[in-house]
């Protein structure tokens, strides 16, 4: 089956957030089934392509104020996946790839309407797809302009469109005149099309219009139906609920791997287990934190974008209490000014508890998953969640909130049976997250031989890619059925006898 995938991120080229793990990793997975994948990305000023020539010279997008001329750079193949660039550098050569901590771009609208466009018209020339597969609201506009501006376009009859939520919170809202600035019909703006409170609404668009809706795990499917979740589109999902998927994200080991991991002090297994306190104490010697005392309390990791979803207003609720604890954060991410002022506050108050690098360090996001006892992540929604699979695999015991893909892939500790993951908290409130902790410290310091059975059952679990990529194929295949076999030389032979 030839798949095209198409998002606005991928690791290793560029990155906000999970989705470009997950665009990193599942078409690699898919290619190892035998599938052949493309991937379409947008060329940011941070995009570094080590061996790359041009494949098509220019496409023309329409816009109703102008012509756009974007290229298409082939960035080879990586481990069976082809990748490809559109390159406009007037839309993508800035210094990150949504907007400033001040807000979005304001032209986002059009620099995705121009990326979308520039997939569909180079796919006609490099490979049409079988499924188009387009990932959040950046690349909503594929199956929106498939189902409309190229509805009777003959090379894309038989071409099927998957979409995958990562995030609802994330839609792609812009003004009711985007519609005709980037050439799509006033009849789009409708109630049951892409119209979303007075403006033009991307990521329904998507919905309404895609073949078959995916999100990131299977708790997810189900709570963005309901209002608490669904953002103002729970409706939509709800009248395509037969067509919406829930698939749990994978985990890529090649990357994340304290066996292999060359970003960490020592590497280390769940069968020799040693080097992962060597790692704790790189970690803490990275955030300038030496001192015996402090080495010896237990560690809780964070790595995440500072944005509301993830909770952060709970350890604002909780944070001189959680200064009297035992214990030491190591906070790494970037992103909301009122979250980034918060562990900065934070940081300067209790220097010694609340250790802080606002950043995008994949280095030191590595040190943490290794050198870290515990993992915390109190989302207030969490469509799936990387890192606390990630922390599973370091022996890095999660403390999360039981939403989406965390409730999914935790399971909560219970000491008497030796069975369990993590510890889970249900209530979004500032003293279940306390109440979670605490138990995950008791856990530590008095059950020193349990807490190994702790890690060690999270080391042992398996959220490898290619399960996942089993339950997509499953969706191609329902969307596109398998091409009948070419006939072989003996039956074409009995066929002209």
């Amino acid at each position: 089956m030839n798949i095209v995938f198409a998002a606005s991120e991928c690791v290793p080229f560029s990155k906000t957030g999970g989705l470009a793990d997950v665009v990193g990793a599942l078409p690699h997975a898919l290619a190892s089934l035998g599938h052949q994948v493309t991937v379409y990305l947008p060329k940011y000023k941070q995009t570094r392509i080590s061996e790359s020539h041009v494949a098509l010279r220019s496409i023309t997008v329409p816009f109703d104020d102008q012509y756009r001329f974007c290229s298409v750079i082939d960035g080879g193949k990586r481990s069976g996946v082809q990748f490809y660039f559109i390159d406009y550098p007037q839309f993508f050569d800035r210094d990150s790839l949504y907007g400033t901590p001040a807000g979005d771009y304001p032209d986002n609208a059009e620099r995705f309407a121009l990326y979308s466009r520039a997939v569909i018209e180079a796919s006609k020339i490099l490979g049409v797809p079988d499924i188009f597969h387009c990932h959040d609201w950046q690349s909503a506009l594929v199956p929106i302009l498939l189902r409309t501006s190229y509805a009777d376009d003959p090379v894309f009859q038989s071409t099927a469109t998957v979409f995958t939520i990562h995030n609802m919170g994330y839609q792609g809202l812009f003004p009711p005149d985007t519609l005709p600035l980037i050439m799509l019909p006033w009849d789009l703006f409708t109630m049951d099309k892409m119209e979303f409170w007075g403006k033009v609404n991307f990521l329904k668009g998507a919905l309404v219009f895609s073949d078959h809706i995916t999100t990131v795990s299977r708790k997810y499917a189900q709570e963005i139906q309901t209002a608490e979740f669904g953002f103002g589109l729970e409706g939509v999902l709800k009248a395509r609920a037969a067509n919406v998927s829930g698939i749990l994200n994978g985990v890529d080991y090649k990357e994340w791997n304290p066996e292999s991991d060359r970003l960490i002090v020592r590497q280390y297994s769940a069968v020799q287990i040693e080097g992962k306190r060597e790692c704790k104490y790189d970690l803490l010697r990275q955030f300038g934190i030496e001192d015996r005392k402090n080495v010896e309390l237990p560690v809780i990791g964070i790595v995440s974008r500072f944005a509301a979803q993830k909770g952060f207003d709970l350890i604002a609720e909780i944070a001189d209490d959680l200064a009297q604890l035992p214990v030491v954060l190591t906070i790494l991410g970037s992103g909301d000014k009122e979250y980034q002022d918060l562990f900065l506050k934070l940081n300067r108050e209790y220097p010694e508890k609340f250790a802080l690098k606002v950043a995008y360090d994949n280095v030191l996001a590595h040190k943490i998953e290794a050198g870290a006892d515990m993992f915390l992540m109190p989302s207030r929604y969490e469509p799936s969640g990387l890192n606390q699979m990630y922390s599973l695999k370091y022996g890095t015991v999660p403390i999360v909130r039981a939403t989406g893909g965390l409730d999914d892939s935790i399971e909560s500790w219970n000491p008497v049976t030796g069975k369990g993951t993590g510890f889970k908290f249900s209530g979004y409130s500032g003293s279940a997250l306390l109440t979670a902790i605490n138990e995950a410290l008791n856990a530590f310091f008095k059950e020193k031989q349990s807490w190994k059975t702790l890690m060690l059952n999270g080391m042992r679990k398996d959220f490898s890619w290619t399960v996942s990529a089993r339950e997509y194929v499953k969706i191609y295949e329902r969307l596109v059925p398998p091409k009948p076999a070419a006939p072989t030389e003996k039956v074409l032979e009995l066929s002209r006898a």
